[in-house]
């Protein structure tokens, strides 16, 4: 049976266990005493399995719903500034630490050295990785690093400790782990390779997002970013996949069934023979699902093929959908539906279907066959570390230091460019003239790096599109701003008939009124101001009701603290403007 099955297995059985008796739930994990158990390497192996629990799931790819990246039928409470202070809940859940803290508190007494190093670095992992999905969240943290009896007051009234301190505990988590954790490539268990790509990620975070505070001291973690990613880039097995086909490796990467070993550095496994899916392809192909569809901002951003700005464009946002997507860099084409396209697997060339998604620019990226199109049946797994990311972290973590070099973009950037084979970033050309459209985006880069920082974030922003950064880059920006920007999609000039494929025929009909008599099978049709709202430029508004949405520069960036904890313990308090 292969690695990726025994994980996903894994995955299914721990969070059945979850339900029951089984040792990996809480209350029995601090029940295994010392002298049944930690003693075997097997031992300390089937405890860190547990947890394994916290992947993320169907949130690696829609996720960024709650952003300007993925648009749907409804605007998440964060882009509508709904978000309310929840009694409980509210993601302010501390169960999987106790675990990691009762397993460090323990595994000590094997005497199976190689092991304990092993499987000591695994739990040290989680726990950094545990903090900072919190961190992200919450802000600061109180730090616990053992199980806290019921019955100490003190422990469970701990107040917050600094941000810094807290980061500081997580990055000497990560270089416990970095220096006892196996070498050995695997894509499904945590490994040397995963630690170093969570210090890249924390380090940039925690870097930028002090930065654009005014933070004193933020330099330290650009620079462990930094570190990391040279380990990585330098002394690992891990490189961009391609194999010379600039118009199709980067889908590939993301519609095979199986993660691509050369560039994905940790995945989380799904099986057909198992039963254990996930529901990409009903996500993007349904007309019941939310409809999800990439904005037309993001769309604009994507570069032409020679590398020239797309908005430099004279009424670029007014052109229709086959000029607009036409010699632009690939990763758009397999990113959404364009002209050309086909499913996995079959030879049809298919239009966008205006049904399933609200912007009109329907998402490929992780799609398969369509054999996998019912709920809950794809089987790609899907990537959690890859060293795509870690590029962009250090080629980003070196612009802001303002140490970047035409080398350093060589050896990061331009490495994803060559992929798809776009032309390279060119740090001199990219400071002497900064693009118009993304400073409007990111208004608070300044300096003498503005233009190469802003044609990072568009990379970054292009080559993770779905994988769940944008809410987390927004935040650590202080761009909170750019969530409140008109959301748009296809631009249409009115009723009619149009052809999204470029062959001549037509796809799509826009009427007013009653529907056309004796419509053609194989042509949608859609009436407007009912199935779809255009705007005054003639492009579609998802949500012509929530033009006036706001962020608050005060409060926004973290979510709330629940009632309840405020409660239990008097000494948290709650996050900035949230009372």
């Amino acid at each position: 049976m292969k690695v990726k099955h025994i994980l996903a297995g894994l995955l299914v059985a721990t969070s059945i266990s979850s339900c029951s008796d089984d040792f990996l739930d809480k209350q029995p994990l601090s029940e295994i005493t010392a002298e049944t158990f930690f003693n075997t390497a097997s031992d300390l192996q089937l405890y860190t399995n547990g947890f394994y629990r916290m992947w993320p799931s169907t949130s690696i790819y829609n996720g960024e719903a709650s952003t300007d990246n993925i648009i749907q039928t409804e605007l998440s409470e964060e882009m509508r500034g709904a978000r309310l202070v929840p009694t409980t809940g509210g993601g302010w859940n501390w169960e999987y630490l106790r675990d990691i803290n009762f397993f460090l508190q323990e595994y000590e007494k094997s005497d199976d050295e190689a092991a304990k190093a092993h499987y000591g670095g695994v739990a040290r992992f989680f726990r950094a990785r545990f903090y900072f999905d919190k961190f992200q969240r919450f802000g600061a943290l109180p730090w616990y690093n053992a199980p806290i009896a019921p019955d100490d007051t003190e422990a469970l009234t701990k107040p917050r400790d600094s941000r810094q301190y807290v980061v500081d505990k997580m990055l000497e988590d990560l270089d416990w782990a970095i220096e006892n954790l196996n070498e050995e490539q695997n894509t499904f268990e945590v490994s040397k390779y995963t630690a170093l790509a969570l210090k890249s990620r924390i380090g940039l975070y925690e870097g930028t997002y002090e930065k654009y505070r005014g933070i004193d001291g933020y330099e330290k973690y650009l620079e462990a970013s930094v570190a990391a990613s040279t380990a990585l880039i330098e002394d690992s097995p891990y490189q961009i996949y391609s194999t010379g086909n600039p118009e199709q490796d980067y889908l590939e990467l993301f519609n095979s069934q199986d993660a691509n070993e050369t560039e994905v550095i940790l995945a989380r496994a799904y099986s057909e023979d198992l039963n254990i899916g996930h529901n990409v392809n009903y996500y993007t192909t349904t007309s019941s699902y939310g409809r999800p569809g990439m904005p037309k901002d993001l769309v604009n951003s994507y570069l032409n093929a020679d590398g020239t700005r797309f908005t430099d464009r004279a009424g670029y946002n007014q052109l229709s959908f086959t000029e607009e997507v036409q010699n632009r860099d690939p990763r758009l084409a397999q990113t959404i539906r364009t002209p050309g396209y086909t499913r996995k697997g079959q030879s049809i060339e298919l239009a966008p279907n205006l049904g399933a998604t609200v912007t009109g620019y329907q998402i490929i990226k992780y799609v398969t066959e369509p054999v996998y199109d019912t709920n809950g049946q794809s089987i790609t797994d899907l990537p959690i570390y890859r060293f795509g990311e870690v590029l962009l972290n250090y080629g980003e973590a070196k612009a802001e230091l303002g140490t970047l070099s035409q080398e350093d973009l060589n050896n990061s950037i331009n490495l994803l460019r060559q992929r798809v084979g776009m032309p390279d970033l060119n740090l001199d050309t990219a400071n002497a003239a900064p693009d118009s459209f993304m400073a409007a985006q990111y208004p608070g880069v300044t300096g003498a790096n503005t233009g190469v920082i802003l044609e990072i974030r568009r990379e970054r922003r292009i080559e993770l599109y779905m994988e769940n950064f944008r809410w987390d880059d927004v935040v650590r920006w202080k761009a909170g701003q750019t969530l409140t920007q008109p959301i748009r999609g296809l631009y249409f000039p009115g009723p009619g008939e149009y052809d999204l494929t470029g062959d001549g025929a037509i796809n799509v009909v826009l009427y007013e009124g009653e529907r056309p008599a004796n419509p053609i099978s194989g042509i949608q049709y859609y009436r407007l101001d009912s199935d779809f709202t255009l705007d005054m430029n003639g492009l579609i508004d998802p949500h012509p009701d929530f033009n006036n949405r706001s962020f608050d520069e005060n409060k926004d960036y973290l979510y709330p603290i629940p009632r309840i904890e405020l409660q239990l313990n008097p000494n948290l308090e709650q996050n900035p403007g949230w009372n």
